[in-house]
């Protein structure tokens, strides 16, 4: 039901932002007005997307970290939505920036060759890594079954066999092959107004390095889960997150603690680096800075780059 759910409210609010989008581009200053309150219920709609995620984040995948970004994210939105109504049209750019993030990925939730393409191929290069460091005999790359209809299999799952702990079973996700990050660099490079030559140099910067880091995350996690490497405090760990089976805790401190906490730094490291090449960007960061402290940051004056001349991203 969670699911549908989401499915559903994700088009909406990808409908609004691409909606707001174009009635800001095609009516310009005459439809600023109409295009701000469209925008703003987009943003509300967005918060009430997270807070329904909040359960599964939180209780069902026990990722304390996403349990608690998406619970932010309601008043987050909702002070973005008051933002927008109020005057501040900065917040078009990033509007215009979560509509592209959502013609990115939600194709890949429904078009099952390109997602099944994408996460057999992200299977296939963790194989190599792990052969490449001496793993192979330990382990093999199998079926498993997906909810796409009937026994349709995909070769997305590590099986490591362990007679003494039974088999470890590892199983790419589409959430395991960086499609999110990518989506989000490359909605954010497709919604400012700067030069085609600088945005494809950001975009190919932010997509590769995502890339090799979701790579060795795959890798890592696989790794430390199958051969135990995280077993330190089992039972406190155990008690906090509900695991029955011990086995899992080197899964939980690799994926739900190491690999999001890095997530998120490198993101960051990312995002630094994409605004160097397209500092347009940096409208995005203010307006995301605001809204999480209240206060007014010149980002573009840290970088040391001039400001573009429209407020709404558009310098060239």
């Amino acid at each position: 039901m969670t699911s549908a759910l989401t499915d559903a409210l994700a088009w909406v609010v990808v409908g609004l932002f691409v909606a707001a989008a174009a009635l800001d581009w095609y009516d310009g200053d005459r439809g600023v007005g109409r295009a701000r309150y469209l925008a703003a219920s987009a943003w509300v709609v967005f918060g009430v997307f997270w807070a329904v995620l909040f359960p599964h984040f939180a209780f069902e995948q026990r990722s304390f970290i996403e349990g608690a970004l998406s619970l932010a994210a309601l008043p987050a939105c909702l002070y973005a939505a008051y933002l927008l109504v109020d005057g501040r049209e900065t917040l078009f750019l990033l509007s215009r920036a979560v509509a592209f993030m959502g013609l990115i990925y939600l194709p890949f939730t429904m078009l099952v060759p390109a997602r099944e393409a994408l996460i057999e191929l992200v299977a296939w290069q963790g194989e190599l890594v792990m052969n490449a460091l001496g793993y192979g005999p330990q382990f093999e790359v199998v079926e498993r079954g997906i909810a796409t209809g009937g026994d349709h299999t995909i070769r997305g799952q590590y099986l490591f066999p362990n007679e003494e702990l039974g088999d470890f079973r590892v199983s790419v996700l589409l959430a395991c092959t960086g499609l999110g990050s990518m989506a989000i660099f490359g909605g954010l490079i497709a919604a400012v107004r700067a030069p085609l030559r600088r945005k494809l140099r950001a975009l190919a910067l932010a997509i590769s390095v995502i890339w090799v880091l979701n790579l060795a995350r795959v890798v890592f996690i696989s790794l430390a889960f199958s051969q135990q490497w995280l077993q330190v405090l089992v039972d406190p760990t155990m008690a906090l997150v509900g695991y029955d089976n011990p086995n899992m805790v080197s899964f939980f401190l690799s994926d739900r603690v190491i690999a999001q906490s890095l997530s998120v730094v490198a993101l960051v490291g990312i995002a630094w680096a994409v605004a160097r090449e397209v500092p347009e960007l940096l409208t995005v960061g203010e307006d995301v800075l605001y809204i999480a402290t209240g206060d007014e940051y010149d980002l573009h004056e840290a970088v040391g780059t001039d400001r573009p001349v429209r407020t709404d991203g558009e310098g060239e």
